[in-house]
């Protein structure tokens, strides 16, 4: 059947000759046929983008501070999302990049001697969270 097919006989015409369905065929056939890509058994699944509500205090501090293209490239493609007295930054990326980015403003949290600013903290926490709550990691 596969040699068949390999030689230019369809996949409906393989069907009836096997008495078959065609879906029986491509399963026989698959990784013969054009669209077919070759997944390695052990290669990890690849991350999609998602999109989380970046707090604007957050935003800014990430936008001031030196990031990774990947990181810069998620922030410059946000979109700005007017609350109340203050917005958010809705960012898609990759959860690895969010994992960065919140990485990278750790200082918010008077981690690294910076005086803390308890909005900034708050807004910290807030990312972090949902953060967490995407990756399923706990926080500190």
């Amino acid at each position: 059947m596969r040699a068949a097919y390999l030689e230019g006989r369809s996949i409906a015409a393989l069907a009836r000759d096997h008495g078959v369905s065609r879906g029986a065929i491509r399963t026989a056939v698959t990784d013969l046929l054009p669209d077919h890509t070759t997944i390695e058994e052990n290669a990890p699944a690849p991350e999609l983008p998602v999109t989380l509500d970046m707090p604007g205090k957050v935003a800014d501090y990430l936008r001031a501070t030196e990031l990774e293209p990947a990181e810069r490239a998620a922030l410059d493609h946000g979109v700005t999302v007017r609350r109340g007295q203050g917005c958010t930054l809705r960012v898609s990326a990759v959860p690895a990049v969010h994992q960065q980015l919140l990485a990278r403003c750790q200082p918010l949290d008077g981690a690294q001697g910076i005086p803390v600013i308890p909005a900034q903290r708050k807004a910290h926490c807030e990312y972090e969270n949902r953060v967490n709550a995407l990756t399923g990691s706990a926080g500190p």
